[in-house]
């Protein structure tokens, strides 16, 4: 029986793994590695270190200290770890931010804490961590700063305490899927006038002053004085987001639709001076997005990388066919297959150059190589075999890295699949189309290209379906208009 079991365990195990490929976190360094743990330490020590103030100390004090001590540390340790689960591609500074704020606020805690309501204090960096990092993160950040006071002399209500809670549960979940800055702007009134309600009812209505008190903002206790102030921070909060964007490589939901915009210079420019690959580029993103809505993916994120994919073409457009007239190529004048492969491979470098010059988040510019990977340059490969070059195949693959992420691993199966679709007859059958999308990504997965992407098997039916329905949409027949002097149909 307990071989049967073992065995039981072992299949489902294989199964799981077929299904879901283990991803691991990115690598941190050494010292990155020790500034996190000083932190964590910090952190520790600051909220504990008043159980060992208490006079007389005893063993029993003692021991309460390192209990404290260690409970602290290892939800500190929690914490990265959540961070790290939700966001695999997460970097050291994104995780020094996130126990940046926790040592803040502890901070906090011990001096203003007969200043500033609590309210103040966890609610807005909630709202800087689900935004940046996701709700999940924010949730843990908000269980362990609302659970660990350093003062244990400071008693809080239990229905603040709840009012607390909620408040930031609900700025945790709703700032991860907020779009833009309007909709931030609305939470900072509507979270503040939510938290007002919850405490004059479960607080008492005898707790609400309004102007009879000299500290109008800095009441702490007052009801309103301390919505007042939450709603001044959460406010502050979202004039620094853009900085934290910037400092620590955070990516929020606003910025991803800001980098939309067709009229960023960058896009502006791909329209203009590269027509066929910018038109190209908007094909790919309708499959792209379709298909990671359907596995549940980031569609801001695969929307905005996708439009900023092949930006390096601009350097040479008219080395690429989409943006030929048909009456000049120059690949053909060269006659050259290794001086082509590198001018395919400087799209990707330079993409990258254009993607530093124009500050763009390292998870956009991450589109540009990995949509490539390392893959082969098929058709030189074959002109320099035909010509009896003597070769290294690896010449003729770009430099990669392979896709990292479900999202630039359905960039790269767009990209293969878009020009193979728009080529088929318009009388083809959706059984056709479905064998083309089938063996396109069966090409990209037996070259070892979604090795690292974490796509399930489930997931990359999900995307041949996707892929379908936008080919189903985007292929119409028009009617064939008699001819008329006026031209008056339409």
């Amino acid at each position: 029986m307990q071989n049967i079991t073992t065995k039981l365990k072992k299949l489902f195990y294989l199964w799981k793994r077929s299904q879901v490929p283990l991803k691991q976190p990115i690598k941190i360094s050494r010292i990155d590695n020790l500034i996190i743990f000083l932190i964590c330490i910090l952190i520790s020590i600051i909220s504990s270190y008043k159980l060992l103030l208490i006079s007389p100390l005893n063993i029993t004090g003692i021991f309460s200290w390192l209990w404290t001590f260690t409970e602290v540390l290892i939800s500190s340790w929690i914490l990265i770890l959540v961070s790290q689960k939700e966001n695999p591609t997460i970097s050291s500074r994104q995780i020094i931010f996130v126990i940046s704020l926790l040592l803040a606020v502890q901070t906090a805690k011990l001096t203003l804490a007969s200043t500033i309501s609590p309210l103040s204090m966890i609610i807005p960096p909630a709202l800087i961590i689900s935004q940046g990092m996701g709700s999940i993160t924010a949730l843990a950040w908000v269980s362990i700063a609302s659970f660990s006071w350093p003062d244990q002399s400071v008693a809080i209500n239990n229905n603040l305490f709840f009012t607390i809670l909620i408040c930031a549960s609900v700025v945790s979940i709703l700032g991860g899927r907020i779009r833009s800055r309007a909709q931030l702007l609305q939470l900072s009134i509507f979270v503040p006038i939510g938290s007002f309600l919850s405490q004059w009812i479960l607080i008492g209505q005898d707790k609400v002053f309004f102007v009879n008190k000299k500290e109008f903002i800095f009441a702490n206790g007052d009801i309103f004085s301390d919505s007042l102030l939450l709603a001044i921070v959460m406010l502050f909060t979202i004039l620094f987001i853009p900085i934290f964007e910037s400092i620590f490589g955070l990516l929020t939901k606003a910025r991803l639709l800001e980098l939309a915009d067709k009229e960023k210079p960058l896009i502006r420019r791909l329209s203009l001076e590269a027509p066929g690959t910018f038109e190209h580029t908007l094909l790919i993103c309708g499959l792209a997005e379709e298909a990671t809505r359907m596995i549940g993916g980031d569609i801001d994120l695969i929307k905005t990388g996708a439009l900023y994919h092949d930006v390096g073409k601009l350097h040479a457009p008219n080395w690429f066919i989409e943006n030929q007239d048909g009456s000049r190529n120059p690949h053909d004048e060269i006659d050259d297959p290794m001086r082509s492969a590198e001018v395919l491979q400087a799209h990707v470098d330079e993409g990258l150059k254009y993607a530093r010059k124009n500050r763009l988040p390292k998870q956009i510019a991450n589109f540009i190589p990995e949509h490539q990977g390392t893959l082969k340059m098929g058709y030189f490969f074959h002109k320099a075999k035909e010509k009896n070059i003597m070769i290294n195949e690896n010449d003729f693959r770009y430099n990669g890295p392979i896709p990292q992420s479900k999202e630039t691993a359905i960039l790269m199966l767009a990209d293969g699949c878009e020009a193979a679709l728009r080529a088929m007859n318009i009388n083809a059958s959706d059984k056709e189309a479905l064998q083309t999308i089938s063996k396109i990504i069966y090409s990209r997965q037996k070259d070892g290209q979604l090795n690292d992407s974490n796509l399930s098997k489930g997931e990359i039916f999900l995307i041949k379906r996707a892929f379908l329905n936008v080919w189903k949409r985007i292929r119409h027949r028009r009617i064939q208009y008699p001819k008329s002097k006026n031209n008056t149909f339409s």
